[in-house]
């Protein structure tokens, strides 16, 4: 890539920060006083030097001291009032750029919770962690420290050039002879620095997404005795990410080290130029500095110069760092937009469904997953999906929730097109229990309710009594705060919890995707009293590979690779001796 093209690149990216500018804009205002006072802190702190040339070349190289102690009150007044403007200057810079933090991920958070399931069912859940937690961190320092304050270093940097000027025009045509030297040095770690930003973003993710999944599987690991293996999967993970980091520290020192080293260059050469000696070996006559108090204030104005351009430096670096979050962040929510909500109201459905040649892939690239099905439900059925792993079951069950969006042909409810309907209604029509539990290390109040405020703890209670979860909630309590994942609560009481969960919200239409697989046949017995008791006027769907639970269904639907290949009651299938017969005989007990 050449210059033009890098350069044209790096704007490009810097011109992602506009994305924001909408976390910003409250308060806006503190950047603009800021910039309203940038002038000021650069004006005080470049007339320090110039106090100082005045106090040495007018008073103590004369022997004059009549007015010396005005210059020092003047300089003191200016170095207090320089401090002060600096100090309320990046305690206001880092008030707003917490503020936008707070914003940002809220804002990320909320959009991550209205992408479609199909989303979450690609990506890590530690990745998502490192999106919402050590990215957004490095946004934090882009105002603090970041492209605001770099306006006062450039107002610096022009200052000092104007003041050396003044002072000397040789000497500062000299020392940016030198510049090209430092700002292509500068720019050559920058780039570097670019790469490793980028790469330690990914890392990290890496290593977040990694200890999510086996922090989670500790358990199977350690009954395998895997421990050995996991940790070397992830040494390799977290050393990518040490060696990026080290790295890039050393590029970052690096930086310092260029400008701190050409700083001592600098003042050697302003030495030897004020000997005259330079001016000799040059073979001119006569260049020497004209006085002490110019020599001091032009090394003065020299590191005041050379602060700012190492801190914009260092700055850059900070900016790399934000431009690698930055896409890193809006690349993440940009790959798939959230779910449409709007649509039309859902009167309280009687739980009629139609579809009629319905299909559907999780992406325009990959193939078909339910293919052509048509299928009529009616109010107050209870139809069992069966059919062999692979063959659909949860997909299907899913575009009926609309937790998978972007199906072709139609579905109606109650004469409604499900692709119009509003998502939040539909929830309190359509609701699910699924296969893997999801409980909140919260109260069991919490774990029923979900802070719902269309239900009441007097309706959490009736479904509890319904779905047989009164018995151990009763004996511990309601504001019993549950351990990591219900971990003081059996399998089955947590299956019991999730029945009591949905059926609070009294919906019509019921999704059960294999949601008695994982009980014990006491509780199961719970669960099908509670079936008995409260979806005799309900519509059910429901996966499930126990024949007892199939057994009750009015429609037995059996799918293979996407396809309806069979629909019937149990003893119909049994006598055509299809699939649905080779599912039974060869699962028994267990079919689907």
């Amino acid at each position: 890539m050449d210059k033009s093209n890098r350069h044209e690149s790096f704007f490009r990216e810097v011109l992602q920060l506009k994305r924001l500018w909408p976390f910003i804009r409250t308060d806006q205002w503190v950047l603009w006083v800021a910039l309203l006072v940038t002038p000021l802190i650069s004006m005080l702190a470049l007339t320090q030097p110039y106090l100082i040339k005045v106090a040495i070349d007018d008073h103590f190289s004369k022997g004059d001291f009549t007015g010396l102690s005005e210059v020092a009150w003047m300089y003191l007044g200016v170095a207090l009032g320089s401090y002060v403007l600096s100090v309320g200057y990046a305690l206001g810079l880092s008030w707003a750029g917490m503020r936008m933090l707070v914003r940002l991920r809220e804002w990320l958070y909320e959009r991550v919770l209205s992408l479609p399931l199909s989303f979450f069912d690609k990506r890590p859940a530690g990745v998502l962690l490192t999106r919402l937690t050590n990215d957004i961190d490095a946004l934090g320092e882009v105002i603090g420290a970041g492209i605001v304050t770099i306006v006062l270093d450039i107002l610096m940097v022009a200052g000092c050039l104007g003041a050396m000027l003044y002072l000397d025009v040789e000497l500062t045509i000299l020392m940016l002879m030198c510049s090209p030297i430092l700002i292509g040095l500068i720019e050559l770690v920058r780039r570097q620095l670019k790469n490793l930003y980028l790469t330690i973003r990914d890392s990290i993710a890496a290593v977040n997404a990694y200890l999510s999944e086996q922090i989670d599987g500790v358990e199977i690991i350690q009954l395998f005795g895997g421990e050995d293996r996991a940790e070397a999967q992830f040494d390799v993970r977290n050393l990518k990410f040490r060696n990026a980091s080290m790295e890039s520290n050393i590029y970052d020192s690096l930086m310092f080290a260029l400008v701190d080293g050409l700083s001592s260059v600098f003042i050697a050469m302003l030495l030897w130029y004020g000997s005259g000696q330079m001016g000799e070996w040059l073979g001119f006559e006569g260049i020497q500095v004209q006085s002490a108090g110019l020599m001091v204030a032009f090394i003065d104005y020299l590191n005041r110069l050379l602060t700012p351009v190492r801190d914009i430096s260092q700055k850059m670096s900070v900016i790399q760092r934000a431009l690698a979050a930055v896409s890193k962040i809006f690349g993440l929510v940009d790959e798939q937009e959230p779910m449409n909500l709007d649509g039309v109201d859902v009167p309280p459905s009687k739980g009629h469904i139609r579809l009629s040649n319905v299909e559907f892939s999780y992406s325009e690239q990959a193939d078909d997953v339910i293919k052509g099905i048509d299928l009529e439900i009616k109010p107050g059925q209870v139809v069992a999906i069966v059919g062999s792993s692979g063959s659909g079951k949860t997909t299907l069950t899913r575009i009926l929730d609309r937790s998978y969006t972007g199906y072709r042909g139609s579905i109606t409810l109650d004469g409604v097109e499900l692709s119009t309907c509003s998502i939040p209604s539909l929830r309190k029509q359509v609701v699910a229990v699924r296969q893997d539990l999801q409980i909140f290390s919260r109260s069991l109040r919490f774990n029923v309710l979900l802070e719902n405020p269309d239900v009441s703890i007097e309706q959490a209670q009736k479904a509890a009594e319904l779905t047989c979860a009164d018995g151990f909630i009763g004996r511990l309590g309601w504001d019993k705060v549950l351990r990591e994942r219900g971990g003081d609560l059996s399998v089955g009481e947590g299956q019991l919890l999730t029945f009591a969960r949905t059926m609070a919200i009294d919906a019509n239409i019921v999704i059960l995707d294999e949601a008695t697989a994982s009980v014990d046949s006491v509780t199961e017995a719970k669960i099908q009293q509670a079936i008995e008791n409260i979806f005799i006027h309900k519509t059910v769907i429901v996966i499930a590979h126990r024949l007892s639970t199939i057994q009750q269904a009015d429609i037995i639907v059996v799918l293979e690779k996407g396809r309806v290949v069979e629909q019937g009651s149990h003893g119909e299938l049994l006598t055509l001796n299809g699939r649905y017969a080779e599912l039974v005989e060869a699962g028994k007990a267990a079919v689907g």
